[in-house]
């Protein structure tokens, strides 16, 4: 069967396991949330000595798998078999190895919860594999197999996935700090989870995470940081971009150049997609992860600052500072002064086509 991540944590958290879960994707943050449950909450932790195992793909067969997986618990209802890296089994799709998974997976040891962790990539549908777990959907996996496939989380969902994981640890954020951290961040879910936890530690009784605690907790200078260039490029605030340039270059390693590209280049490609909407609605801005009403608003104002042409003439220039920071034309420039040159070139009324083509 295929199943969602968040029907498989249910199912997890009802006891009810399947034999063999085969968990696949280019997101690895719900594999290893489903693997990792699984490892926690099958067997009591008395038992886990003599029937939990965990193996590495890179270093283990399909024969040695199997020959894990086929073996009756010691004195406990089921024994775990986890297989991290799964992807990186030399034979799993061999000819050689096809038979003994497919009898396997046909009948498997019901006392055995075999869970494979296929990360950053899925089985190709076509092939025999991908086919018996279900992966063309013309016919589902065997009975007691489950197949689950965490897809890419899309920049405009992050906002809503930040929300969704507070809320389960019963807590709340503002919407300033969501964006904040959307912006910050972005889709590494892993990553990300990691800094709400930091900051649910630390947010003070009856209180709700806010842009404060974000700043202080995750390592963004109050003034400093990436947001406030933004702002200040909103409002054609030369003095201030010029003071954040500044504290950039003289603390690169807290301000990468790259990253920072990452989120200008992400706002004025939204940008250009609300242009191209002519009067932008409520929804129109949530479609592209703009949720709250202080980014709405810093938006719409950009739409005003920066006409159609003018923002896809400064996107070009993002990413002619992007090839510069690789080496393409930019001579003996640093980060420092390809990112004040490119600040530069979109605060001045300068002819932005003489430059980029």
């Amino acid at each position: 069967m295929t199943l969602s991540a968040d029907d498989l944590l249910k199912q997890i958290q009802q006891r009810q396991f399947q034999p063999v879960y085969f968990l696949q994707g280019e997101e690895p943050y719900y594999i290893d949330l489903i693997a990792d449950r699984l490892e926690q909450t099958v067997l009591p932790e008395h038992d886990r000595g003599f029937n939990q195992v965990v193996l590495y793909g890179k270093d283990v067969d399909v024969a040695t798998i199997l020959g894990q997986a086929k073996r009756f618990p010691m004195m406990a209802e089921r024994s775990v078999v986890i297989v991290k890296e799964a992807q990186a089994i030399a034979d799993l799709e061999a000819e050689k190895s096809w038979p003994f998974l497919e009898a396997y997976l046909k009948n498997p040891l019901t006392s055995t919860v075999l869970v494979f962790c296929y990360k950053h990539k899925t089985l190709d549908a076509r092939k025999k594999l991908g086919k018996l777990l279900g992966g063309d959907k013309k016919e589902p996996a065997p009975a007691g197999t489950v197949l689950m496939t965490s897809k890419k989380v899309y920049d405009n969902h992050i906002p809503a996935f930040i929300a969704g994981y507070v809320r389960s640890r019963q807590q709340s954020i503002g919407g300033q700090a969501t964006a904040m951290l959307a912006e910050y961040i972005g889709t590494d879910l892993g990553r990300l989870t990691n800094e709400i936890d930091k900051l649910l530690l630390n947010v003070l009784p009856g209180h709700s995470i806010d842009e404060d605690l974000v700043q202080r907790m995750v390592g963004i200078s109050k003034e400093y940081n990436i947001f406030e260039l933004q702002k200040a490029l909103i409002q054609r605030d030369v003095l201030k971009a010029n003071r954040i340039l500044t504290y950039f270059e003289a603390n690169p390693k807290a301000n990468p150049l790259i990253p920072n590209l990452t989120l200008l280049f992400g706002f004025f490609t939204k940008l250009l997609v609300l242009h191209q909407r002519g009067n932008p609605s409520d929804a129109d801005f949530k479609k592209l992860g703009i949720m709250n009403s202080f980014a709405q608003k810093d938006y719409s104002l950009a739409m005003r600052v920066y006409d159609f042409g003018r923002t896809r003439a400064i996107i070009h220039l993002i990413r002619r500072a992007d090839l510069q920071s690789k080496g393409v034309e930019s001579g003996s420039m640093t980060d420092g002064e390809i990112l004040r040159e490119l600040v530069f070139l979109i605060l001045h009324p300068v002819p932005l086509s003489a430059i980029v083509g």
